[in-house]
């Protein structure tokens, strides 16, 4: 499993996802940058912050749960940010990966689609906060020009400007502490330090266009989207899901009736 952020721990929603050990066997990773990997050797003790060395490292990591759990592919999941390499691994490693599930599909199209960008504006106008629109009015227009900072700053304020995403976030990532047992609420700092410090990767996305990089996916492809998500696009999801040729398919929206559906 993949965790988003970047540098955001999926390891704390433990007792959420109890149920699916029935099932599978789960492995949660702290990439480099991320809660536990980060508190135990901080910022200094990282190496390269890079999305192509986390790319590589989550293939190492893939490699040694094959050999550790004794089977040829793995599930993979991507979440958040973390789809963004788990898109990338699936295309790539079929020979690896048994299927993809991405939720909070991360897509990217070379900065064309500003739908998320420009709800933000609408919601920063509507609430009259004048601090934040005028930061977010005065980004360069082309996103790929953002700086890291930047990019966090706009992350940031999506969700804060957001009730239910605020209400979210608190309720899910302060209750998952509180309730996992490899975790203390005192982890909370590590947790945001762990994700200012890995703002620098999203540099290494800037460039990317997900559809001149490949539709075709061998192995089954599954996305699940909320249907109210404003940090990333479920239209642009959608967009993607369709062109995606040569894989067993299913979309699923959170409040969709009948959802999922396998096509």
């Amino acid at each position: 499993m993949r965790g988003g952020g970047p540098g955001a721990s999926t390891a704390i929603f433990g007792p959420r996802t109890r149920s699916w050990e029935k099932h599978f066997t789960i492995v949660r990773w702290d990439m480099r940058g991320s809660l536990k990997t980060f508190g135990r050797s901080d910022a200094d003790g990282q190496g390269e912050m890079t999305f192509g060395r986390i790319y590589a490292d989550a293939i190492e990591v893939t490699d040694h749960i094959r050999t550790r759990l004794r089977v040829d592919k793995v599930v993979l999941l991507g979440h958040s940010f973390g789809s963004a390499f788990g898109l990338r691994l699936a295309r790539e490693f079929p020979e690896r990966y048994a299927a993809y599930i991405g939720t909070d599909q991360n897509i990217h199209d070379a900065g064309r689609d500003d739908s998320v960008h420009q709800a933000l504006l609408a919601r920063l106008r509507t609430t009259g906060k004048r601090k934040e629109l005028a930061a977010v009015e005065a980004l360069d227009p082309d996103e790929r020009r953002w700086t890291a900072r930047e990019r966090a700053m706009q992350a940031k304020l999506l969700a804060t400007s957001d009730p239910l995403t605020l209400d979210t976030m608190k309720r899910v990532v302060m209750g998952s502490m509180w309730f996992s047992p490899q975790h203390s609420l005192r982890e909370l700092g590590l947790f945001v330090k762990g994700m200012t410090f890995s703002e620098q990767i999203t540099l290494g996305t800037s460039g990317f266009d997900d559809w001149p990089d490949g539709t075709d996916f061998e192995i089954p492809f599954f996305v699940f989207q909320g249907e109210k998500d404003v940090l990333t696009s479920p239209a642009l999801a959608r967009r993607f899901f369709d062109d995606v040729q040569d894989a067993p398919e299913c979309w699923g929206v959170q409040g969709e009736a009948g959802a999922p559906g396998c096509l």
